[in-house]
């Protein structure tokens, strides 16, 4: 049975937890391996509506363990409040694994994460202000906290003073702020001991004995392709890997076991933050987008940028992760328009470039070349075979299947569970 990889293709919030939710019922488990609470998405089953931060959207779905392994930095406040939120619902959330190995967001990341945005001024990255950035600093720095080391107090101790001789520092005589106590950041951390002991595992082992035992495993990464901290736009992107190459390093899951790598991309295009965004609107059009497709987002609230598909970044995305399947969301949200523009390359400095360009500043100059197709105006929400979708539409979703150099084996026509017309089975 395979290891499926599921990314985001744009700048993230593309609908991975729906993609997810439809696999969900045969799958496994399913495995977060990026990424923290500075992402979230929602997930809507039947008349009810969730929205996840930092566990897999797989602890949704009725037997499927959900795992949060060693490429995932944790902040055990929010772990525990969306586990209250959920159990309040009735959801089952007692299967849930975590790494014993993924780093933990303390205060003082989510401190210096926030007073440092701050202090950048109008060079601002458009963090979430979460700690996400500071605890994978502190990762790479190896002065980071784990797991593991919760249920180890002297170790514990040593490491929250070691890395406060510095940070305390850069508060007070930086920031202007007020030093942090080693006792209030261990004591903290320390409440959640119990609570956590029964979930955490050898995440590792755990998966790889599934797969040799010809489970199903699904790993669901968090964030996107363009905010990849390697292959993204780089500064303007996350901390982690959210390609597909992430997957393997983020969970001890060797490549060569991964089976399938399916992108989720919307049907135009949105990004939070700062950073190039080449088919960004500025007009109605962009308004439109925002108001029908709701694109505000689920963790921060803030609204965000839209734009209309840009094939060169699916064609990026198709070759970075090596994509076997798109399942392409929200094509409902353009009903009603008459034409449809699709950035099909970019003009720099007067020359035409078909694909992402390698330089920031090429990138950042980059203005989208379109081309326009016929748009539709039936109502698409209960469509469920390719056949009944409107011409139109199919024409429009076949033109950005031939751009984006891999099939689009599934397309979301609605917000609802089932709102989904399957072209290809994403699992053979």
């Amino acid at each position: 049975m395979p290891a499926i990889v599921l990314i985001g293709a744009q700048w993230g919030d593309e609908g991975k937890g729906k993609a997810t939710d439809l696999l969900g019922s045969r799958v496994d488990y399913v495995v977060k391996f990026n990424g923290g609470n500075n992402a979230g998405h929602t997930v809507v089953v039947g008349d009810k509506k969730y929205a996840l931060h930092l566990l897999p959207s797989g602890i949704l779905t009725p037997g499927v363990t959900p795992v949060i392994s060693n490429g995932v930095v944790v902040d055990v406040e929010v772990l525990f409040h969306e586990l209250e939120a959920l159990g309040s619902r009735g959801v089952d959330v007692s299967k849930l694994l975590v790494s014993a190995n993924a780093h933990v967001i303390t205060h003082y990341h989510r401190t210096l994460d926030k007073v440092t945005e701050r202090f950048l001024g109008k060079r601002q990255i458009g963090t979430t202000g979460r700690g996400i950035g500071p605890a994978y600093a502190d990762k790479i720095n190896r002065v980071g906290i784990r797991i593991q080391d919760l249920f180890d107090e002297g170790i514990l101790r040593q490491k929250v003073e070691g890395a406060l001789d510095l940070k305390n520092h850069i508060l007070v005589k930086v920031y202007n702020r007020r030093s942090i106590e080693a006792n209030e950041v261990v004591d903290d951390l320390l409440s959640y001991r119990e609570r956590l002991r029964p979930m955490v595992a050898d995440t590792s082992l755990v998966l790889n004995r599934a797969l040799s035992e010809g489970k199903t495993v699904l790993f669901e990464g968090g964030q996107a392709t363009m905010l990849d901290v390697d292959h993204g736009t780089y500064p303007f992107v996350t901390s982690s890997n959210a390609t597909s190459g992430g997957a393997a390093t983020g969970s001890g899951v060797a490549p060569n076991r991964i089976d399938r790598v399916i992108a989720v991309v919307k049907a135009y295009t949105t990004r939070v933050g700062a950073g190039p965004f080449p088919t960004e609107l500025f007009d109605e059009s962009g308004e439109f987008l925002r108001s029908k497709g709701f694109e505000f987002g689920t963790t921060t609230g803030r609204p965000r940028r839209t734009g209309w598909y840009d094939a060169p970044i699916a064609r990026y995305t198709a070759r970075i992760n090596g994509v076997t399947d798109f399942v392409l969301t929200k094509l409902d949200v353009l009903t009603g328009l008459k034409t449809i523009p699709v950035c099909v390359a970019y003009e720099v400095d007067g020359v035409r470039v078909d694909e992402v360009p390698v330089s920031q500043t090429d990138f950042h100059h980059a203005k989208p070349i379109y081309e326009e197709f016929e748009g539709w105006s039936e109502d698409i929400t209960g469509v469920r075979e390719f056949d009944d979708l409107p011409a139109a539409a199919q024409r429009y979703v076949l033109a950005l299947e031939q751009m984006s150099d891999s099939r689009i084996s599934a397309i979301g026509v609605g917000p609802a569970r089932d709102a989904i017309v399957t072209r290809h089975d994403l699992l053979s």
